[in-house]
């Protein structure tokens, strides 16, 4: 019998009430009362379920893969009810499921909103949406610790020597990405404040940019950017989400430098300096466009309204590739797009040369991968088209242009705000209809799950060997 590990969610139920209670602090500051009840309900909600879960005895037998993933989809369920709280009883009259679908697309750092005019929210409920994004990165990066016997050896091998991780482990893991994320989080915010931006939108700014999110603190970003040493700054601080989160803190204290550890950020890295060679080459607005790029690498999305009507579908690409596995961004991966087409070449070189060897190494490295690595990036592409097939026809269906209906679907899939970049950024999310923004939010979790969970169940269920 399958059973929840509900003490792993106890954690991020006490930091929703840690949250909630510095926006109570922070709207009796600022005296913003307008929604301070609010904040109450989702810290009495939060704090009782935290205790309770906590309480909960755990099975002493170690859970199966199947029971992480059904605690992790459980967590993308409960944790944004209660995240949806001060959205449904603002004074903005919110429905529950524009509640639920505002909260999801901060949660799973998506960034599609409801709201038209940022302008028109109290500062407390601006920073309960940049919270949101904060804490469903967090989750997600802890989220890939917990399931980290899906992923294959050699990406095991770029986090630890331990091919099998035990409850030490794991809790030495999270405790690492938990302070090297709040770490990250802070030193955004100063240099951000550092280049003269308000601390309100420092702080907001510093949550989107390490969560991945799409939700800005004021409508137009180049309001706030508004010099070219900003915008550079700011696209680098961006790259942030797009490295691995152990980037840094290998590069600095890691004793014995083992390339293993680096091998994915060496390939995105290299991967980075062709398509900046490539737009610096053909592009007369570079520093807008690599603002736009950055912000498509890295899956956040954001742009700065310029018209980018000639480099769309250039975005959209680079969206769908995505960063690094141990980051915050979305996305196919690139390793998994490399490692593919390197397979599928050497398949056609074989057939071609049948006396030559052709080795399935990632360059570099001596780290080999093997049939089954290669069938799981194969099987979750197929996973992508084809959700991206089912969500542009329902899309479609709810009456949204075809051409929109793409692109939305890949945004949607790939958790990355319809900004100007994409010709989106005047969609109104308000005008679909009921069923859509459900499909929408279902679709919004898939994409933040990285397809591999779906891979797993339909193995186990329709493949069962």
């Amino acid at each position: 019998m399958l059973q929840f590990r509900v003490k792993y969610l106890s954690f991020f139920f006490g930091l929703i009430s840690i949250l909630s209670f510095f926006n109570i602090i922070y709207s009796y500051y600022f005296n913003f009362y307008l929604n301070l009840n609010t904040y109450y309900f989702s810290l009495i909600s939060s704090s009782v379920i935290a205790v309770i879960f906590y309480k909960i005895k755990a099975s002493e037998n170690k859970p199966s893969i199947f029971e992480k993933i059904l605690t992790v989809f459980l967590g993308y369920i409960l944790l944004p009810l209660i995240l949806s709280i001060p959205f449904y009883f603002s004074i903005y009259n919110l429905t529950f499921l524009n509640s639920l679908f505002e909260t999801v697309s901060g949660f799973t750092s998506t960034g599609f909103t409801i709201f038209d005019n940022i302008k028109h929210i109290d500062q407390g409920l601006i920073l309960w949406r940049s919270s949101i994004q904060w804490i469903g990165g967090l989750y997600f990066l802890f989220s890939i610790i917990f399931l980290i016997d899906i992923y294959d050896e050699s990406l095991k091998k770029s986090l630890t020597n331990f091919l099998s991780f035990n409850s030490s482990e794991i809790l030495k893991q999270t405790i690492k990405i938990f302070l090297l994320y709040s770490g990250l989080t802070i030193s955004i915010f100063l240099i951000l404040n550092i280049l003269g931006i308000r601390s309100f939108n420092s702080l907001n700014l510093a949550m989107s940019i390490i969560s991945s999110g799409g939700f800005m603190p004021v409508n137009d970003l180049s309001l706030v950017l508004n010099s070219n040493i900003k915008i550079i700054i700011f696209s680098f601080l961006m790259l942030i989400s797009f490295f691995s989160i152990f980037f840094i803190f290998n590069l600095i204290f890691l004793r014995n430098k083992n390339l293993n550890f680096f091998y994915e950020d060496i390939h995105l890295f290299l991967y980075f300096i062709i398509v900046v060679t490539f737009f610096f080459i053909f592009d007369k607005n570079f520093i807008y466009s690599f603002f736009s790029l950055v912000s498509s690498i890295s899956n956040i999305g954001i742009s700065l309204k310029m018209n980018h009507d000639d480099l769309i579908f250039v975005y959209l690409i680079l969206v769908i590739i995505g960063g690094s596995f141990f980051s915050t961004s979305s996305g196919l991966r690139f390793l998994k797009i490399y490692s593919l087409i390197k397979y599928s070449l050497n398949q056609i070189l074989s057939y071609s040369k049948p006396k030559n060897i052709f080795m399935n190494k990632l360059i570099f490295f001596k780290i080999n991968f093997d049939f089954k690595e290669i069938n799981k990036y194969f099987l979750t592409v197929i996973i992508f088209i084809i959700s991206l097939f089912v969500l542009t026809s329902l899309l479609s269906l709810s009456g949204v242009q075809f051409e929109n209906s793409f692109k939305l679907a890949i945004l949607t899939l790939m958790n990355t705000v319809n900004s100007s970049s994409y010709g989106l950024s005047d969609f109104n999310f308000n005008n679909l209809h009921i069923f859509t923004k459900y499909f929408m939010i279902f679709f919004m979790i898939i994409g933040r799950v990285e397809l591999l969970t779906l891979l797993l169940i339909v193995k186990k269920f329709l493949f069962k060997y």
